[in-house]
């Protein structure tokens, strides 16, 4: 493995024969220095062969995946500029309250789109193994725990975006499951889901790609400064 410039020039002077004209890898290319064609893509193939793209239900969970993190991340946002949700109802707590138990309804509508649609879809005979079930399980129950305990350490408010109305806790949450990661209750909802693609279907697995990427754009685009947030 080549780790300095002298170490490159020797691997370079040392080229193998079957090397062309003595190109050298990057030592540290990371994913650029994988050479895609000799990997076996057939899993992925035999998995996308048995989604059905044109089911309107597999296009419904999809829209309700993408649009929740979307929503409440353009809530919150707008909200913290314009404090206009905490005006409309007189109280950034019954503001607060409102929009948590909007969120509530579109996470549970979304569980619900994508139990339908994965229902409706043939299953992977690879995940038809009581070790995948298991291990399903195994992910529910985890998730589960990092969900809870999440909401238990952080209350309504703390949960459902309070901070982003001005309502802030007095110090940095430090208990489980925050003691042990950040972001609890997003690892734990993708671990659910995770656990239910592996139970139910193998167009769950779409599903929680999809959905993880959802999270990740949550995650990077805070409503304000990450800095001004206390938990």
């Amino acid at each position: 493995m080549c780790t300095s410039a002298g170490d490159a020039t020797a691997c370079l002077n040392n080229n193998p024969a079957g090397n062309e004209a003595g190109v050298l890898p990057e030592c540290c290319a990371g994913l650029n220095n994988v050479d895609y064609s000799k990997m076996d893509f057939t899993p992925m193939k035999e998995l996308l062969r048995l989604v059905n793209f044109h089911d309107p239900s597999f296009c419904i969970a999809v829209i309700a995946i993408i649009f929740n993190p979307l929503f409440w991340n353009v809530v919150a946002r707008w909200e913290h500029h314009t404090c206009r949700l905490s005006r409309l109802f007189g109280s950034p707590y019954l503001a607060c309250y409102c929009l948590g138990f909007v969120i509530i309804l579109l996470n549970v509508y979304r569980s619900y789109s994508m139990t339908v649609a994965m229902k409706a879809q043939a299953r992977w005979e690879v995940l038809d193994r009581t070790d995948v079930f298991y291990t399903g399980t195994a992910f529910i129950v985890v998730g589960t725990v990092l969900v809870v305990s999440s909401f238990l350490a952080l209350g309504f408010t703390g949960t459902f975006l309070g901070d982003y109305f001005g309502i802030l806790m007095e110090e940095k949450v430090t208990v489980f499951p925050f003691n042990i990661m950040e972001n609890p209750m997003y690892w734990g909802s993708t671990a659910n889901y995770l656990g239910l693609a592996l139970i139910d279907s193998d167009m769950g697995i779409v599903y929680w790609s999809i959905l993880i990427h959802g999270y990740r754009f949550v995650q990077r685009n805070p409503a304000y400064d990450p800095s001004h947030k206390i938990s």
